[in-house]
């Protein structure tokens, strides 16, 4: 699967990276309760943690609202999904399962405080371009609301935009019936690639815990 950086892209953040994850032979399924558990102890722990803070303060959170703000998105409108998901547990509206793969994707997105999207292969066609958009671009996101991607970090294929740092897309999400995912890691631009490398690989073995299978992954 090819998977490149737009070259608009990289011009705006020279220092861009994204971590990406193949996965196959997986099995997903309704969480296990040892996951639940274990995302629900870690959102409580969060909310202790950040009760009195401000979530803006966090590097890596603020590190991609700078981001956002140099490709032309709004942070204060269209926040980071690392950013939301914070801003959730803050207010303890802990969340829901979904299923393993959803969850752990929940999951790792918090322990690692970046945006994550994981993705149905089954439902993807061809080459993969990580871009911005245009007041072309859109998708039925997983909310069911039709996302305007202009101005927008997108990850996109043969059929169009799929995926976002922001809210990913219906047509690609993982369900119990997914074999085989991709996961993409919206990495700090600020992270080494050493750095950047012991994450992914990280992530891709606790994934594989849960759901069994391969993985391939790399940093582009």
């Amino acid at each position: 699967m090819e998977i490149q950086i737009h070259e608009e892209l990289k011009q705006l953040i020279p220092e861009f990276k994204i971590g990406v994850v193949h996965y196959r032979d997986i099995q997903v399924s309704d969480s296990p309760q040892m996951l639940k558990g274990r995302l629900r102890l870690f959102q409580e722990s969060l909310y202790f943690d950040y009760e009195d803070k401000k979530i803006t303060d966090i590097p890596a959170i603020n590190e991609w609202r700078k981001l956002f703000k140099t490709v032309g998105t709004d942070p204060n409108r269209y926040r980071p999904s690392n950013e939301a998901l914070y801003r959730r547990v803050q207010k303890q509206q802990f969340l829901p399962t979904v299923n393993s793969a959803v969850d752990m994707n929940n999951f790792l997105s918090l322990q690692y405080q970046t945006p994550l999207g994981i993705y149905d292969v089954n439902h993807l066609d061809g080459s993969i371009s990580i871009k911005l958009g245009t007041d072309q671009d859109s998708y039925i996101a997983i909310n069911e609301r039709e996302i305007s991607l202009t101005n927008k970090l997108h990850s996109c294929d043969q059929k169009g935009p799929f995926g976002s740092p922001y809210v990913d897309s219906k047509r690609t999400a993982v369900t119990t019936n997914t074999t085989e995912a991709l996961h993409l890691i919206y990495l700090q631009p600020s992270l080494s690639i050493d750095k950047s490398m012991q994450l992914v690989q990280a992530l891709s073995k606790m994934f594989t815990q849960i759901h069994g299978g391969d993985a391939d992954y790399t940093v582009i």
